[in-house]
């Protein structure tokens, strides 16, 4: 185990690719009530909770995927401080691990950002844990462009106004500044800080998060009806923890119903009998 800036500590990999673009998966470690909260209707706390695990699995494993493209190493950067037992039980081999409980989401991304660097890698990127279905193409174009010549940084706008992934060859505090978090408007205030430092920015086509009733019939319609997010022909991570968990509450819950899906019905709510 390594000891980076700001306490952040890294486990997994032996020998971080000195060559490689290093893609980190912001987690959180699955619980209760406490993971994927705004889930919470229509999931209960353990549904959402479930759909946290698999969501990580299925974003390591894009990751892996792209990697058969690019030179790409993944990590994981987990919070809170102490649950790197959940991901070291979680986590395939090859995976690094890096603790980054920091106070707020801005010096979370930062700290990661500041730690991937500091292991000896030529690019770094963090990536958000709720979009399973995110094309691995997308990570792949992601390592290729910042392995050219020339200073940028590449964003990937989520269609709620945040952003799926950001990757930098340098580090560049100045896009974790004065940022609203978890609002609409963190993707054009990231943009807004790379002007002012004059630092071109490449746009990864949009992606969606899952965070919300209407993402998970989006979510549903992917890996459930097969039917293609966007127009940009691109071929979707697998998401096979995500479809196998989906199909388990469909048949086995009233998923369908909650979540108002097309076809659905409510349940028989038998009657009083008259007295």
């Amino acid at each position: 185990m390594t000891e980076g800036p700001g306490g952040v500590s890294t486990s997994g990999v032996s020998n971080p690719g000195v060559s490689s673009c290093a893609i980190a998966v912001m987690a959180k470690a699955s619980a209760a009530g406490r993971t994927k909260t705004r889930l919470c209707p229509p999931l209960s706390p353990n549904e959402a909770a479930a759909f946290n695990t698999a969501f990580v699995q299925d974003i390591v494993g894009n990751i892996f995927a792209a990697g058969a493209l690019s030179r790409i190493t993944p990590y994981v950067a987990y919070g809170p401080a102490g649950a790197g037992h959940f991901f070291d039980a979680l986590l395939p081999p090859g995976v690094g691990r890096i603790e980054a409980a920091q106070p707020g989401f801005g010096a979370c991304l930062r700290a990661t950002m500041g730690h991937l660097f500091a292991l000896g890698h030529p690019a770094a990127a963090v990536l958000n844990s709720d979009s399973p279905t995110l094309p691995p193409a997308l990570l792949a174009e992601l390592a290729d462009v910042l392995a050219q010549p020339g200073e940028r940084a590449v964003l990937g706008p989520s269609t709620d106004g945040g952003y799926y992934v950001l990757g930098l060859k340098t580090p560049r505090w100045r896009l974790f500044e004065d940022i609203d978090w978890s609002t609409e408007r963190v993707c054009q205030q990231t943009l807004e800080r790379a002007a002012e430092i004059g630092l071109d920015v490449h746009l990864l086509p949009p992606w969606y998060d899952v965070d919300d009733a209407t993402a998970l019939r989006l979510l549903h319609s992917e890996v459930i009806q097969t039917a293609p997010f966007g127009t940009s022909g691109l071929q979707r991570g697998t998401a096979r923890h995500t479809e196998r968990l989906m199909r388990r509450l469909l048949a086995t819950q009233d998923l369908a119903e909650r979540l108002g899906l097309p076809g659905s019905a409510p349940r028989d709510i038998p009657q009083r009998r008259a007295s």
